[in-house]
């Protein structure tokens, strides 16, 4: 249920109003009795994640050791240690 801001036009008194969005709005001020209470619009609230990090933590798979390491260059008939490869270093 959403809480929904009320202010009266007449005296000036603020609250909020816990209501089912289906209720209809409020129109007499509880505090001054008069007819002249209007619904504010608000910004909402926003939705807050605490912690380390949703993503990160709970649904990013999960890295391989084996695979950060860079891949082997496979050897060549002479085994690479020829001149006739050219070498990384």
């Amino acid at each position: 249920m959403p809480t929904y801001q009320y202010e009266c036009q007449a005296c000036g008194h603020a609250f909020e109003e816990l209501q089912e969005m289906s209720e209809a709005k409020l129109t007499k001020c509880p505090k001054c009795r008069k007819s002249k209470l209007a619904r504010l619009i608000g910004g909402g609230a926003g939705m807050i994640f605490k912690g380390a990090g949703f993503y990160a933590n709970d649904y990013k798979k999960q890295t391989v050791a084996s695979e950060s390491k860079p891949a082997a260059k496979p050897a060549g008939p002479c085994g690479n240690a020829c001149g006739c490869h050219p070498h990384a270093g």
